[in-house]
């Protein structure tokens, strides 16, 4: 009987583990669907997915490609071939991204995008590729509009919107052209306001604003947007050791954007408001203990010199005016002063607060556009 028992027990033993092995093979065999799935309905985009592909949607259109092929240099031209014979170089090409401004076809874009190219052309989000001439450029800004060609259907413009109110936290939008991936959109927030950012010449931009969104080569020029679809700053550099996003990308604000590129349209540039000195280096002013902007010299002819502003003595070295003030707001540095300039403009009056001798004093000085100033 035990023994009946035992091989009862090591049959059944062996069926289970025969049925173990086998299993995967017979969920195969029975289950297996040698045709397409059924797909399931998804239903409806949450409200935060729709809000955002109708902003891509509605924005994308107006974003262009811009490129720039610069003319070869004396170097490209001489450069050797692998064979001893000299050829003739090719040059090379600069890209970026725009968007489409106004009616007329005027196309706005970084300056750093086109400076030094000879031949422009844009392709649209249509596919069409489009010559384009270049209608001013705001280095100090890096800033520049281009005019487009003939084209069968003109993009529309891209809506705008203003930078004075924004907020940290808020979601931004980033379409551009990354390494060449045409109509990229990323997204992120704001993560600081009033940046400063060097441009060319020496100077800053102040009020810049910072964001995580991803920004990379080829996004530069393209728009920032706010989560109603406006732009509301150009994107234009990154701060980044390997030259890829690091989350830390910076726009020019709207506003600027808005007071310069009419004049880059009317006149091909735009006025550079200045008072015209020259202002010691911070790391030097700040190691002579100087909480403001130390006037090093006053060009002649300026609205400086007419105002009597005094810069180092020449003959004994002796420390000129310190700027420590505009508009009864105060300045620590350079930036704080050219932001107060730029923000008045041209042909204003400004109320410096200066210490001469280690004393406070007022000048009243009126703004000119140091850009026609014949050096």
């Amino acid at each position: 009987m035990p023994d009946r028992f035992v091989r009862i027990a090591l049959g059944a033993a062996l069926g289970l583990l025969a049925l173990f092995v086998a299993q995967p093979y017979l969920t195969a065999l029975l289950f297996s669907v040698e045709q397409p799935r059924a797909v399931t309905p998804r239903g409806d985009l949450a409200p935060a997915e729709a809000a955002t592909v109708a902003l891509f949607e509605r924005a994308a259109p107006s974003v262009v490609y811009v490129f720039a092929r610069r003319a070869p240099s004396v170097q490209d031209l001489m450069r050797q071939g692998t064979d001893g014979t000299e050829q003739g170089g090719q040059g090379s090409e600069q890209t970026g991204t725009g968007f489409v401004w106004d009616a007329g076809g005027h196309v706005v874009t970084n300056n750093h995008v086109i400076q030094g190219g000879s031949e422009i052309s844009v392709r649209l989000s249509s596919g069409e590729i489009v010559p384009a001439t270049l209608v001013g450029a705001a280095p100090n800004y890096d800033l520049a509009v281009l005019r487009l060609g003939r084209v069968s259907a003109m993009p529309p413009p891209i809506a705008i919107g203003s930078s004075a109110d924004l907020k940290v936290g808020q979601f931004v939008y980033a379409i551009g052209n990354p390494f060449g991936l045409d109509h990229t959109l990323t997204s992120g927030v704001i993560s600081a306001l009033q940046r400063r950012l060097p441009t060319q010449e020496g100077r800053e931009l102040s009020g810049v604003i910072q964001t995580d969104a991803a920004i990379n080569p080829g996004n530069s020029g393209g728009p920032l947007l706010d989560s109603a679809g406006r732009v509301i700053g150009v994107n234009t550099a990154i701060f980044s050791p390997s030259g890829a996003s690091a989350g830390i990308g910076f726009a020019v604000p709207i506003d600027v954007v808005n007071r310069v590129v009419p004049d880059l349209i009317r006149t091909g540039r735009a006025p550079s408001p200045g008072i015209g000195i020259v202002a010691a280096q911070e790391e030097a002013a700040a190691r002579l203990g100087i909480d403001g902007v130390a006037v090093v010299r006053v060009l002649r002819g300026s609205p400086a010199a007419a105002a009597g502003l005094r810069g180092v003595d020449p003959a004994t070295g002796e420390l000129g005016d310190i700027i420590v003030g505009v508009n009864n707001r105060p300045v620590h540095r350079l930036a704080d002063l050219t932001a107060a300039i730029q923000e008045a403009g041209v042909g204003r009056t400004l109320e410096l607060t200066i210490l001469r001798d280690g004393r406070p004093r007022t000048l009243q000085i009126t703004t000119a556009d140091m850009g026609q100033r014949v050096p």
